[in-house]
């Protein structure tokens, strides 16, 4: 007997923009490096950490109404820091950094 049921269902396309993926972009990501690279229609996001680029991609898509050429992702590992004295535990975020194609643009502000 099986103590797992496998999931029958398969993985999405990458055209399938019909889910709900409100919860994959978290908030623009406002620093001065991603305002650097924003002029080489470069823009970067806070994303969830369960989240896949084609997730990303059709969440751009979804939101923002643009087409991204790319998406690239960073996995910033959790880890211990020391704040006040004390080591506290600081949690893994996930940034994705969208290329657009030439022309298009997302209004941050």
């Amino acid at each position: 007997m099986a103590l797992f049921k496998k999931d029958s269902t398969k993985k999405s396309e990458g055209g399938d923009v019909s889910q709900d993926l409100s919860w994959v972009i978290i908030d623009p990501r406002i620093t001065e490096k991603a305002a650097m690279i924003s002029e080489d229609n470069v823009f970067t996001f806070n994303v969830a950490t369960r989240a896949n680029k084609i997730q990303i991609k059709n969440a751009i898509i979804e939101k923002y109404k643009v087409t991204p050429i790319s998406v690239n992702v960073v996995n910033a590992k959790p880890r211990k820091v020391m704040k006040r004295g004390r080591k506290v535990h600081q949690k893994g975020t996930k940034k994705a950094m969208v290329t657009l194609k030439k022309g298009d643009t997302i209004e941050l502000a």
